[in-house]
């Protein structure tokens, strides 16, 4: 998609995206990779660690108010974006969010789960930009059916967890799909969860750890 937006405007050097993390971490890369400036608008609540990667890698981040990433906020740094003549993807409403998640990231799942016989009975999944849940539900339920349920996760009323968000912030693509059910997550939750997947799992990713401790951190308070 940045190689597409960058045919359209040649002359354009600066990337700008609203962003919790992953999807910022991703497009600095790529960002670094061509050549391009950086900026990455986050929220109030975004763990320190996440603006302090960001920055070491490069990025020029700006820390707003907002204490979500809604729709005043991610059009807000579109219209900048548009004002100054930088590429703003806006993966919260730019259908490439929900194709990519539809033929590839689904079709991942889908792949191991055949390898191993399974049919799935649920997805679990958060809910952030939307595109994820939406995209895996559409696509899982078009080979297994109907049956089975999907199970959205937001953070709890006043907390705030990186990356998912409430459905009260009207995600594009949640209206796509049915959700069978939505549940609230507290911070304790997410980080008692997290620390249990990590260690069942092996899974040891950096960001997931540095997000993790700044969360422990700011809970503290």
């Amino acid at each position: 998609m940045v190689l597409k937006m960058l045919e359209k405007r040649s002359l354009t050097e600066v990337v700008m995206e609203a962003t919790s993390g992953n999807v910022g971490l991703s497009l600095l890369s790529i960002c670094n990779i061509l050549g391009l400036k950086f900026t990455a608008f986050i929220f109030s609540t975004t763990p320190q660690a996440t603006e302090t990667l960001l920055k070491t890698f490069g990025a020029n981040v700006i820390r707003t108010n907002y204490e979500t990433i809604n729709q005043e906020f991610w059009r807000e740094v579109q219209e900048y974006a548009e004002s100054t003549g930088a590429i703003n993807l806006n993966q919260f409403e730019n259908d490439a969010n929900f194709e990519i998640h539809y033929n590839t990231t689904a079709v991942e799942i889908l792949k191991q789960l055949e390898s191993i016989g399974r049919k799935p009975d649920y997805v679990f999944a958060g809910i952030g930009t939307s595109g994820h849940i939406a995209a895996i539900t559409k696509r899982i339920r078009e080979r297994y059916g109907g049956n089975v349920r999907v199970i959205g996760v937001q953070p709890a009323r006043g907390c705030s967890i990186p990356g998912i968000k409430r459905v009260e912030t009207k995600p594009k693509w949640i209206r796509c799909v049915s959700v069978d059910e939505v549940v609230d997550v507290s911070r304790a939750e997410a980080i008692e969860g997290t620390i249990d997947l990590a260690i069942r799992e092996g899974i040891c990713w950096f960001e997931l750890w540095s997000s993790l401790f700044s969360l422990q951190e700011e809970s503290r308070y």
